[in-house]
């Protein structure tokens, strides 16, 4: 292969970032384009697209918190949502093949189904870099979609294994033992240590003891690359795992959305047949946007969530190539998927932009949908009257609560996502209350106060800190404001926002060893050495 032929999803790609859409766009585009140009298919793509999905899967399961996924709201969101979709896109399906139009008159009834399951699917890949560029990966809403997508993700392994058309072996039972490897597993891990070995093991947990065993034993491979991440989600270097497999797992998709491309440029019937499916896509957003407030999420919660889930996934093309490899579905329904994709991040990609404005103009005529009581963790929040916040109740913030509490006792709050958390400092004695300052739901639903003095922003995400200051200093608070900081670019982008002071936490921590070494020395080894 020529290398030259990398420029072209590089280039592509950076011209979909440029105008604020996802690289993939690019990549799809790149794949269409190098086919146009007359470039046989590039073989060695397959594999390399074969291992991203692998450790797409592989990646969910280490995130996975099944304690999460248990609340109703999640999976009977995730699951009465898909059951709508794929009946609702049945009904279109059948309507649109009776009008003649698009390719839909070549489908049978089984065929139908399948599509509407893939149609069924948002994107986890677009909703997580949405979620992180807004900071509002933690909130209330960010967490609630990223559940759904995860339940969506395990009924499309289960699809994937089911496509199999054939039984497992009877050695598949065997595998039920895994769990019973799991202090094994995690003390490999945690001998991995921090660079090259750490992204070793997680590449063979995912190839050996997920996809080839349970490829031995006639299951998915897919679904054993799941497992394994699910068996690792425990340990306490999981989150370093799924960051350091990252770079890997986008740079691997590269090659998963190129072949996609490479099945060949779109007809004008595909094209055609495509943007008559979009009509789906703003009935897929209603649909979420009903059921969450059915589960008595704030309107604002429910609508945020609903415009993450507003798209169309790639695991519906992972679906959709599955069907393409068991004769279920003729090739040509792949490009069409892949253009709804892409059609699909073009369209929330601004909406996504627009995301509060359109909130603010749907607030006085669905605010009357809000049900009550309201979901337990979107209720309003009383503080009382404290003097000082504390937002992020981790280490650092808990050491700041502890100082800050001994100069100003009974006058600290801190604040916290985690419910977990919250209980821990409860039973320690802490004042301490549920809830997300990078979520600007918050604001709202934070009862006022004018008792605050200083809030300390000791979130460890420094894109949480800096969401959390622009929303602070949006709201009618006047007060001081500091931030623990890592890094001097960190520094200037808080102070360029308006935040009083910082604290440099790895070099308070040098000037803390500085002092305690100090102090251990003999007073003869600690006064100023003579020449």
């Amino acid at each position: 292969m020529d290398p030259l032929l990398l420029l072209i999803p590089l280039l592509l790609a950076l011209g979909a970032v440029r105008i604020g859409l996802p690289p993939l766009i690019g990549y799809l585009a790149a794949g269409f384009a190098l086919y146009a140009a007359g470039i046989d298919a590039l073989e060695f793509l397959t594999p390399i697209a074969d291992l991203a999905v692998l450790l797409l899967l592989f990646a969910i399961g280490l995130k996975l918190d099944l304690s999460s996924l248990a609340r109703r709201e999640v999976w009977g969101t995730a699951t009465t949502h898909m059951l709508i979709t794929v009946f609702v896109a049945a009904l279109f399906i059948k309507t649109m093949a009776l009008v003649g139009l698009g390719m839909f008159d070549q489908l049978s009834n089984t065929q139908i189904l399948t599509l509407g399951f893939a149609l069924s699917f948002s994107s986890t890949v677009f909703a997580i870099k949405t979620l992180e560029e807004s900071g509002d990966l933690a909130s209330l809403y960010g967490r609630t979609a990223i559940g759904i997508l995860i339940m969506q993700d395990i009924f499309a392994v289960v699809y994937l294994t089911a496509s199999k058309g054939v039984w497992p072996s009877p050695w598949a039972f065997a595998l039920l033992a895994l769990p019973l490897l799991r202090p094994l597993l995690f003390r490999m891990m945690k001998s991995s240590g921090h660079g090259e070995m750490l992204v070793l093991f997680g590449l063979v947990m995912a190839l050996v003891p997920g996809a080839a065993l349970f490829g031995a034993v006639g299951l998915k491979p897919d679904l054993g690359a799941l497992v394994m991440g699910i068996l690792l989600a425990g340990h306490a270097k999981s989150s370093e795992l799924s960051k350091s497999l990252f770079l890997f797992k986008e740079l691997f998709l590269v090659a998963f959305f190129l072949t996609i491309g490479q099945q060949g440029i779109p007809s004008m019937e595909e094209i055609t047949t495509a943007l008559t499916l979009l009509v789906l896509l703003p009935i897929k957003l209603v649909f979420f946007l009903g059921l969450l407030l059915f589960f008595r999420f704030r309107l604002r919660t429910a609508f945020m969530s609903s415009l993450t889930l507003g798209n169309f996934s790639e695991f519906g093309l992972i679906v959709m190539t599955a069907a393409i490899a068991t004769g279920t579905l003729d090739a040509s329904w792949l490009r069409v998927m892949a253009l709804m994709v892409a059609f699909s991040f073009l369209i929330a990609a601004p909406l996504d932009r627009m995301a509060q404005g359109l909130y603010q103009w749907l607030l006085p005529r669905l605010q009357h949908r809000q049900r009550t009581p309201l979901h337990p963790e979107d209720q309003p929040i009383h503080l009382g009257e404290p003097k000082i916040l504390i937002f992020g109740m981790g280490r650092i913030g808990s050491a700041a609560y502890d100082s800050l509490n001994e100069t100003h006792p009974n006058q600290v709050m801190g604040i916290d996502h985690k419910q977990g958390i919250i209980e821990r400092h409860h039973k320690e004695h802490r004042h301490a209350v549920l809830g997300d300052g990078t979520d600007s739901d918050f604001w709202d639903k934070l009862v006022p106060t004018s008792s605050v003095d200083l809030i300390v922003l000791a979130m460890p995400s420094h894109q949480g800190n800096l969401h959390t200051a622009g929303l602070l200093f949006n709201s009618d608070y006047r007060g001081k404001v500091t931030a623990i900081v890592r890094y001097p670019d960190e520094e200037e982008a808080l102070l360029e926002m308006g935040v009083h002071s910082v604290y440099n936490i790895y070099q308070a921590a040098g000037t803390g060893l500085a002092d305690q070494v100090m102090d251990t020395l003999p007073s003869s080894l600690s006064s100023k050495p003579s020449l």
